[in-house]
Order: C-alpha cells, then sequence, then structure tokens
C-alpha cells in the first residue's frame, strides 16, 4: 500500500455537522422549496430531489441547515445507522445525519462515499445503545480512511462512479417506462379514451363501456400459498418491508434473512405489496422464484392473461388509497387482506386485455432488462470495491482488463 495514507474523517472534512427536524406541529414549516433529508431515504445512492421540503421558517426556527452538493451523508440512527449517500443538489437534513463537507484538496468525496460503503459492516459494529443502535458524529470523525494519491483517488472514485452513472441512467429509464405503462392503464381503464365512441351503461363505478363488467381484485388473482425454505433464498431474492423502496421504487438487496424457516414463495409475474404503511407505496414484479416475509403481499394471477391487467391496477394510485382506507393501527397502519381482495375493478372483454398486454408487456420486458444490466453492474461493482479501496487490485489492471 505504498504511497497510501492513513487519516481520520474528521481530519479530511472542511466541515462536518448535523442537521435538524421543524416542529411538525407547524404546518408552516413544511412544504416549502428547500430539500430536507430524513435518514430512511439513505441508502447507497446519490441524492437528486427529498422526500419532503421545508419553508425557510422552517429553516431558521430549527438546527436545520445547509449543505452543499457533492457532501457524503453518513446515517447515525435506527435501521439505516452506518448507511451512506451524496447528495448531488444543496440540501438540508435531519438531526440523524452526519454530513461531511471533503477537503477536495485531500480526498475525492466519491472516493470517501465508497470507502465508507466499503466499510459498512465496521462502522454499523460501532454503533452503540438499547434497542436502537446510534452512531455520533464524534464516532464518525474518528473513523479511519486509508488514501492513495488524489489522483489515484480520483481514478478508482472514476471507474466506480462510470458503473454507478450507467444504474443510474437504467433507473431513469424504467422510472419512464413505467409511467408511460401506467398512462397507458389510466388512459384504457380509468378514463376510457380509446371507447369513449362507445355505448356506456352506468355501475357502481360510474359510467363504463358497454358489456364490461365491475368485478372485484379476487376474481383475477390470490394470495400465493407457495411455501418456500430460507435456505434456498439470497439478500437478492427475499423481500420484506425493510428492503422494498418506497414511491414505487422496486427493492434492494435485504440486509438480512431469516435464520430458519420456511416463507412466502413467489413465482415470476406476481406481484409484491408491502402491507404495512401503505402510504409508502411499496410495490415490485417479480421476475424469478423469490420469497417474501409475512409483512409483504403476493398476489398471483389466476390466469396469465391477468398479468399485465393485475400489476398495473396494483400499480394505480387509487389501489393504495383503498388500502389505506381499510387499514388497521395507527402507528402502523396494515390493510386488511380479505377487504383488500373486495377492491372493486372494471374488467374489459379479453380481447382489450389482450390488446393491452400486447402493448404494455414490451415495456415490462424492457424494464427487467434493464434491471438485470444494472444488477451485473453493481455485482462487478460490489466485487472490486474492496479490491480498490484496499489497494489490493490497482486501477490500471483493471482499466485494462475491462
Amino acid at each position: 500500500m505504498e504511497e497510501w495514507k492513513v487519516y481520520k474523517i474528521g481530519d479530511i472534512c472542511s466541515n462536518v455537522c448535523s442537521g435538524g427536524t421543524p416542529t411538525s406541529t407547524h404546518s408552516e414549516y413544511y412544504d416549502g422549496d428547500i430539500p430536507w433529508l430524513n435518514t430512511k431515504e439513505i441508502c447507497f445512492n446519490r441524492i437528486h430531489k427529498t422526500e419532503r421540503n421545508i419553508t425557510e421558517e422552517g429553516l431558521n426556527n430549527s438546527s436545520a441547515k445547509w449543505i452543499p452538493e457533492n457532501t457524503v451523508i453518513v446515517a447515525m440512527y435506527g435501521a439505516t445507522a452506518g448507511k451512506t449517500a451524496i447528495a448531488k443538489i444543496p440540501l438540508t437534513t435531519n438531526q440523524a445525519c452526519c454530513n461531511l463537507t471533503i477537503n477536495s484538496e485531500i480526498a475525492d468525496y466519491r472516493f470517501v462515499y465508497y470507502y465508507l460503503l466499503n466499510k459498512y459492516s465496521v462502522i454499523c459494529s460501532l454503533a452503540n445503545g438499547g434497542a436502537q443502535q446510534n452512531l455520533n458524529a464524534q464516532i464518525i470523525k474518528d473513523f479511519k480512511i486509508n488514501l492513495p494519491p488524489t489522483l489515484e483517488q480520483t481514478r478508482i472514485a472514476s471507474f466506480l462512479s462510470s458503473l454507478d452513472d450507467k444504474i443510474e441512467i437504467n433507473k431513469r429509464i424504467n422510472d419512464n417506462l413505467e409511467q408511460q405503462a401506467q398512462t397507458l392503464f389510466k388512459s384504457w381503464f380509468v378514463d376510457f379514451e380509446p371507447f369513449k365512441d362507445q355505448p356506456f351503461e352506468e355501475s357502481e363505478l360510474g359510467m363504463i363501456p358497454k358489456g364490461w363488467r365491475v368485478g372485484k381484485l379476487g376474481d383475477i388473482c390470490s394470495y400465493s400459498t407457495i411455501r418456500i425454505s430460507i435456505d434456498n433464498l439470497s439478500p437478492k431474492t427475499y423481500f420484506s418491508t425493510e428492503n422494498m423502496l418506497p414511491n414505487k421504487m422496486g427493492a434492494v438487496e435485504a440486509s438480512t434473512l431469516p435464520q430458519v424457516g420456511m416463507t412466502t414463495g413467489c413465482e415470476p409475474f406476481d406481484v409484491l405489496v408491502s402491507n404495512i404503511r401503505p402510504y409508502f407505496k411499496k410495490i415490485l414484479r417479480v421476475d424469478s422464484i423469490c420469497g417474501c416475509s409475512s409483512d409483504v403481499m403476493c398476489f398471483h394471477s389466476t390466469d396469465s392473461k391477468y398479468r399485465v391487467f393485475l400489476y398495473r391496477t396494483l400499480y394505480d394510485d387509487s389501489f393504495f388509497s383503498y388500502i389505506m382506507a381499510g387499514s388497521k393501527g395507527t402507528k402502523m397502519p396494515r390493510g386488511d387482506k380479505q377487504q383488500i381482495m373486495k377492491y372493486p375493478i372494471v374488467l374489459p372483454h379479453e380481447s382489450i386485455l389482450e390488446h393491452f398486454s400486447n402493448c404494455v408487456e414490451p415495456m415490462l420486458l424492457m424494464v427487467s432488462s434493464f434491471k438485470q444490466e444494472s444488477s451485473r453492474l453493481a455485482q462487478l461493482r460490489d466485487t472490486l470495491l474492496p479490491k480498490l479501496m484496499s489497494g489490493e487490485l490497482k486501477i490500471n489492471d483493471v482499466e485494462k482488463n475491462l
């Protein structure tokens, strides 16, 4: 590790700070134009936008403070403790974020991010506390980092970033494809735009094309009754409410698996929906055999002709609103599974279902293809990461062989 030097994180930063949370009872502090980051949004990612914004008044009446673009953020509390992110916009954060403004004369912020990502398990082991394991700013500032010369840092970081750039591009393409597919679903089965010239008739859901019928979700799907051994699953093929992402963003690898036993099995084209806090809108269509926890509902089409229609039906915002309206509990609401199967839907003729599937399935196949490519790129990144961060593998050798 010739020419590599050991520093403390605090020594390579021009500023280290946390943030704050405006009082939630003051509505005037929220829904402004200042991005405000919560630690649950930190998951080894780049932050381009935040789930919530605050107002100037909220900023001035809390410990929240602006941090610049390219700040490396480390979550300090709770389930995300030890996870990192990069702010790609100026933003503010809550108090559970440790915000590292990297001194560019000493370190490349991207290299620091990847180094901390690689040391995630080590950082987690430093957390202390009772039921909730916490880090603090001093622990992070004292954490040691091995740095090569800045030029080498930049080359390593640029290579790893190029892989994440492609993953990010794939994600944007997939988001666009999902939006197109859902726009088509709404046009056909909510607004009935292609059928405006046909006769309509009254139904319990309002006016619908004549010959269509109102049914319920249970007419086209059932909950999976398959059981699969945990031994046959991996972090990539096990889904729970913990590793499914909010706002219909899919899922990340599970951080842990149940120790032993059986769990619900899922087949290709099944749709998973988290049944805890439905307002988070966690949904995923799977393309391989996998498993899910009891907190996740696995919907299985009763007939292949319903596969695409089922996914788009469950993807729609109105479905999540229906789950929430019938949920039980206040702090952690859960949907009523029997009631969910009564969700009213408009069922068209089979020929229309087939036509819709023919239009949308190619989009979903592209989504699956881009996801698989991103998975391969992530695997390559994760394989090379520890070797590059330790100096075991030289960036020259990597670039020659790729």
